[in-house]
C-alpha cells in the first residue's frame, strides 16, 4: 500500500521578501554613500529614486504572492539588487554632468516600464506553455523587431552600429525584445522537431552528424546572424542570435554533433566577416592592440580608459564616488562594468558577477523542475541568453574576446535592455511557479474505479 502524505511544499514568499528587504538596504546605502562623498550630505533624491524602485519591487512581490505564489524566491531579489547597483552607478555618474540632465531618474523611468510589463505577463500568462500556440508569431515579431532599424527614417546609427530606431523623443533597441520573441519561436520549433534532429545520418570522425535535410534550420539562423551583421554592423545581436539557437538544439537534441557544427560555422562566419568588413576588422584591431598610438587617439580609446580603470580600483576600490569612471566614454551604458570597477575593485566586480551567476543557476534550475518540454526549452533558452550576454560584455571590458556592442543585463543604462530584462523575470517567475508547484493529486474516485484498485 503505498504512503500517502499531505505535506504541501512552503511557497517561501517570506523568503523573498527579507531577501528583497537585503536589496533594498544594499541599493539605498549604497546611493546615500555617493552623494555623501560627492556633496557630503544623503541625495535629496533618494527618496524618490530609491522609494521609487523599493514600491515597484514590492508591487512585482505582491502579484507573485497572489498569483505565482510558488515561484523561485531568489529570482526577484537578484534581479533587484542589480538593478540598484545600476542605478547607484548611473547617479554616481550624474555628477560628472556630461549629459546635462540626470540620467538615474529615467532609469528609474524604463525600470517602472519594465516591471510593469513583468506584472502584466504574470497576470495574463496563467500557463507559460499557451506561449507555444504562437511560435511562428513570435517568429515573425522577432524577425520584424530586428529587421525594425533598417527602416528609412525609422532606424537610427549610433556607435557605427544601425541598431536603433526613433520614435519621437524616445530612442529604442528593438534587437532586445527579439531575443525574447526568437526564444518563444525556437523553443516551440524545437519542441515539436527534436526527434527528426536527433535522427542520425552519417559518421564522420567518430561524430554522429544529422541528415543533410534537417541541418536546414541551423543554416538558415546562420545566414540570419550575418545578415544582422552585415547590415546593421551589430556584433553582438548576431552572436547572441546565432547562440542561442545552438545552445537550445543542443538542449533539445542532447547531440554533441550540433554543437561541433555551430561552433564551425560560428568560426567559419567570424573569418568571412573579418576579412570582409572593415567594422569587424577595427574590432579585432582594438582587441589585438589596443595600445597602439594610432588606435589609441581614436578607436581604442575607450577599452584602455577602460583597463586603467579597473587597474586603478585594484582589491576593494577607490570607493563609491572617490573615483574618476567619468573619463571612460560610455561609462554608464558599454562600459558601465569598468565603472564600477574602479570604484569596486575586483571584489565589487567579483560580487556582481556572482549575482549574475546565481539568477542563470536559478532559471537553469527551474528548465530542470519544469515539467513540460516546451517550458524547459524557453526558461533555458532566457537563462543562457543571459548568460552569453554577461560573457561578452564582461568579456570584451576586460579584453578576453573583442567588443560586441551589448549591454549588461540590469546593470547598463538603457530603456530597452531594462525592459526585456524584466520581462525575462517575469517569465522565470512564471515558468518557476509552475516547476515548483506540487502536481495535482488524483482524483480519488476515478483512482477507485480503476479495475486494479478495486481487485486490490
Amino acid at each position: 500500500m503505498a504512503l500517502v502524505t499531505s505535506v504541501v511544499p512552503r511557497t517561501r514568499r517570506n523568503v523573498e521578501l527579507v531577501l528583497l528587504v537585503l536589496s533594498f538596504a544594499v541599493a539605498l546605502g549604497a546611493y546615500a554613500l555617493v552623494g555623501i562623498a560627492e556633496t557630503g550630505h544623503v541625495p535629496a533624491d533618494m527618496i524618490t529614486v530609491g522609494g521609487g524602485l523599493v514600491l515597484l519591487t514590492l508591487a512585482l512581490h505582491v502579484v507573485t504572492r497572489l498569483r505565482a505564489p510558488y515561484a523561485d524566491p531568489v529570482i526577484l531579489p537578484i534581479a533587484t539588487a542589480i538593478n540598484g547597483i545600476g542605478l547607484v552607478m548611473i547617479h554616481r555618474l550624474d555628477f560628472v554632468g556630461r549629459y546635462g540632465h540626470s540620467l538615474a531618474p529615467r532609469q528609474l523611468m524604463w525600470t517602472a516600464v519594465g516591471i510593469v510589463a513583468a506584472v502584466i505577463l504574470i497576470l495574463l500568462l496563467h500557463d507559460h506553455r499557451g506561449l507555444s500556440r504562437y511560435t511562428y508569431t513570435a517568429m515573425t515579431l522577432g524577425l520584424v523587431l530586428l529587421l525594425l532599424p533598417l527602416v528609412p527614417k525609422l532606424g537610427m546609427t549610433l556607435n557605427g552600429a544601425r541598431i536603433w530606431i526613433r520614435v519621437g523623443p524616445f530612442s529604442f533597441q528593438p534587437g532586445e525584445l527579439a531575443k525574447i520573441a526568437l526564444a518563444v519561436f525556437f523553443a516551440g520549433y524545437l519542441v515539436t522537431a527534436r526527434d527528426s534532429l536527433s535522427l542520425v545520418g552519417k559518421k564522420v570522425l567518430g561524430l554522429q552528424l544529422p541528415r543533410g535535410r534537417d541541418i536546414g534550420p541551423l543554416l538558415l539562423s546562420w545566414a540570419v546572424s550575418l545578415g544582422v551583421l552585415v547590415f546593421e554592423r551589430d556584433l553582438g545581436t548576431s552572436l547572441l542570435f546565432f547562440g542561442l539557437f545552438v545552445a537550445l538544439l543542443y538542449v533539445a537534441t542532447e547531440r554533441m554533433s550540433w554543437i561541433v557544427i555551430g561552433l564551425s560555422l560560428f568560426v567559419g562566419g567570424a573569418v568571412v566577416a573579418w576579412s570582409l568588413f572593415s567594422h569587424v576588422q577595427v574590432r579585432v584591431a582594438i582587441w589585438l592592440h589596443p595600445f597602439t598610438p594610432e588606435l589609441l587617439q581614436g578607436q581604442s580609446y575607450q577599452l584602455v580608459q577602460g583597463l586603467y580603470g579597473m587597474a586603478s580600483g585594484g582589491l576593494l576600490g577607490t570607493g563609491l564616488g572617490q573615483g574618476s569612471p567619468g573619463k571612460i566614454p560610455q561609462s554608464e551604458s558599454d562600459f558601465v562594468y569598468a565603472s564600477l570597477g574602479e570604484e569596486l575593485g575586483l571584489t565589487g566586480l567579483f560580487a556582481v558577477l556572482v549575482l549574475y551567476i546565481l539568477l542563470i543557476e536559478r532559471g537553469l534550475r527551474t528548465a530542470i523542475g519544469v515539467r513540460d518540454g516546451f517550458g524547459k526549452l524557453l526558461v533555458g533558452g532566457v537563462s543562457f541568453s543571459l548568460a552569453l550576454q554577461v560573457f561578452v560584455v564582461v568579456g570584451g571590458v576586460t579584453r578576453v574576446i573583442p567588443l560586441t556592442g551589448l549591454t549588461l543585463p540590469f546593470l547598463a543604462y538603457g530603456g530597452s535592455s531594462l525592459v526585456s530584462n524584466w520581462v525575462i523575470v517575469g517569465l522565470l517567475l512564471r515558468i518557476s511557479d509552475s516547476a515548483r508547484k506540487p502536481a495535482p493529486e488524483p482524483d480519488p474516485v476515478a483512482k477507485a474505479s480503476r479495475p486494479e484498485e478495486v481487485a486490490a
